[in-house]
């Protein structure tokens, strides 16, 4: 299974996306000049045997799905209120 890594334009509702093979040789040269053309990683790293599987979980919006839930629990909804809460106050990412 390849690794795919999606990237995305920051307020286009994840419809202006791109994706990066975590395999390719150039993946960490093609990464920063996404980021330095304006894109943001979006969710985490996607497991798929092809492209357009990766394309289909990516639009599934399946990893909110998998957050929601996980927050759903109160403990995992505490700890990921302080993470959040400390990247808030901190200006992080």
């Amino acid at each position: 299974m390849a690794k795919y890594q999606f990237f995305c334009l920051p307020h286009s509702n994840r419809e202006k996306f791109t994706y990066l093979d975590m395999a390719d040789k150039q993946f960490i040269t093609q990464k920063e000049q996404l980021l330095a053309a304006g894109f943001e990683v979006e969710d985490d790293v996607i497991l798929a045997d092809t492209n357009a599987e990766a394309v289909a979980h990516y639009k599934s919006n399946f990893i909110y799905v998998m957050e929601e839930y996980n927050n759903s629990n109160f403990i995992t909804a505490m700890i990921n209120l302080l993470i959040n809460g400390y990247k808030t106050i901190t200006n992080k990412k």
